[in-house]
């Protein structure tokens, strides 16, 4: 059964990227991306929103999720499909009484004790990281592709993992056991985002599939 949030889960964020959100959004789905999280820390609630009105006119158009970071309220006001938070942002049930039991919930986790109380809080899949060292976030040191096994071990709910993901290193998070990857630096840095994002998204379906084989062969041995 596939998991809700699965593959590629694009993140957009003008300050770290140099590009405009509608822009990226629009390349990225072009190229298959079919998760979008809307991360923005500068504007107004105002201007927020029109951004996010925007992406969700733009992801119903290509049958896309939008995620909102931080922001229940601008989640809600905007239709999208959910909300990632934070550990510092509003807890789990207080989100959920605002978005509904339909909204998806996300949440940034760091290491197991926080992913299995997401987890019982109701959240509905967990961002894992940084696996990798990366400049977008460098407040935590990388965690490493061990820390997705053993979360995976503790929680049934998807694990996307977030930090320095790139083609080089997919491999190693997907065949850790990642549900999804996050990523941001690594497509908004490329010459061409839409052929990009085609390059993530073939590697990962390849990836997968090689992986689902090789348990298959485990299994029947």
């Amino acid at each position: 059964m596939m998991p809700l949030i699965s593959g590629l889960y694009l993140i957009t964020d003008r300050k770290i990227s140099g590009i405009d959100h509608e822009d990226m959004a629009a390349m990225a789905l072009k190229g298959g991306v079919r998760t979008i999280q809307l991360r923005e820390k500068e504007m107004t609630e105002n201007e927020l929103l029109r951004v996010a009105l925007k992406l969700r006119e733009e992801t119903r158009r290509w049958n896309a999720r939008l995620i909102i970071n931080d922001n229940v309220h601008i989640a809600r006001d905007s239709d999208a499909d959910g909300v990632h938070l934070g550990q510092e942002d509003l807890p789990i049930e207080a989100a959920r009484k605002i978005l509904g039991s339909a909204k998806i919930i996300g949440v940034s986790t760091h290491n197991i004790n926080e992913a299995v109380e997401a987890q019982s809080y109701g959240a509905d899949y967990i961002g894992l990281g940084p696996i990798f060292q990366t400049e977008t976030k460098n407040t935590q040191p990388p965690l490493g592709t061990e820390l997705i096994r053993e979360v995976k071990r503790k929680v049934g709910i998807p694990v996307v993992a977030i930090g320095g993901i790139n083609l080089y290193n997919l491999f190693k998070v997907i065949e850790a056991g990642a549900d999804a990857v996050a990523v941001l630096s690594a497509i908004a840095g490329s010459k061409n985002i839409t052929e990009e994002v085609k390059k993530f998204i073939e590697k990962f379906d390849n990836i997968t599939i090689k992986s689902c084989s090789l348990s298959a062969i485990k299994e029947e041995g």
